[in-house]
């Protein structure tokens, strides 16, 4: 256990952070499989833009490594495109 005031501060701003990162983590793999899941094109290149900033915010905050943000992004392009 914490044995000073700074480490119990730090291990509540990490399950603070923790619960945001998975929070937000989540809610974005949810948009992409809907996206991929989407076969309407009108659909799908309405939901794109939405899709690759989130994408691009978790890459930001280093939630996910921003190589896997743009492959994810350029497969949902691909896919956008086959439509």
């Amino acid at each position: 256990m914490a044995n000073h005031k700074s480490s119990e501060k730090r291990i509540r701003q990490s399950l603070t952070r923790r619960t945001e990162n998975r929070y937000y983590h989540r809610t974005t793999r949810n948009a992409v499989k809907a996206l991929r899941g989407t076969t309407d094109k009108q659909a799908a290149e309405a939901l794109l833009p939405k899709v690759s900033a989130m994408l691009d915010k978790l890459a930001g905050k280093g939630v996910i490594h921003k190589n896997k943000s743009g492959n994810l992004k350029s497969s949902l392009q691909l896919h956008v495109n086959k439509l």
